[in-house]
């Protein structure tokens, strides 16, 4: 997602591996020292920069839905008087790259997301509220036909789609990153045109 180039904290790099670990083994397959030794430091250091896995697993949730939509927000922004086709490609690319990027968290999300207090998880599901309704205005725009209640649907269904990536095989079994999204692309604007053409 991001195109940041200087090097990860500390911080990142706990959570990167403890996205990877947790999406590998589960929550509660994982321990602090485990964390701690893919980073180089050792399980009690951990608590110099989260008080435990709970806020870990908060923060990369919690992160992640956050950054989907500023991203989504920025690419809008970006795009004043760009036509409405080329705001959903860019929204479109900008979702790949977290697919196809991110894809532990995919799974976390899918797995672990109950086992944040209820605060977090509330804050999650809005942030992804307010992803979605961003993704309907400019569906609705390229396809003035659908109604809100379809839209939305379809942007789900896309959704679905993209974030299907962690389920397409070892990572060295799919036909390359970059041939991947532009598949996925494709399979994206033709679910939409399908969405469009009733």
């Amino acid at each position: 997602m991001a195109t940041r180039t200087d090097a990860p904290t500390r911080r990142e790099q706990i959570l990167k591996e403890a996205a990877r670990l947790f999406a590998e083994r589960g929550f509660h397959g994982v321990g602090v020292d485990e964390i701690g030794a893919a980073v180089g430091i050792s399980g009690p250091g951990l608590y110099r920069h989260f008080a435990g896995k709970d806020a870990m697993l908060a923060e990369l949730l919690v992160g992640i839905s956050g950054q989907l939509l500023t991203g989504a927000k920025r690419r809008l922004a970006e795009a004043d008087g760009v036509p409405p086709e080329a705001v959903l490609d860019s929204l479109i690319e900008g979702h790949i790259d977290f697919a196809l990027d991110d894809r532990p968290l995919i799974t976390l999300h899918d797995r672990e997301l109950d086992r944040l207090r209820d605060s977090d998880r509330k804050l999650v599901r809005q942030l992804q509220r307010q992803y979605v309704e961003l993704w309907v205005e400019v569906v609705r725009k390229v396809y003035p036909e659908l109604t809100e209640p379809t839209a939305r649907s379809a942007v789900h269904s896309v959704f679905g789609l993209l974030n299907s990536t962690p389920h397409l095989g070892r990572p060295g079994a799919l036909p390359g990153r970059g041939v991947t999204a532009v598949l996925l692309h494709r399979m994206a604007r033709g679910a939409f045109g399908a969405a469009g053409a009733e």
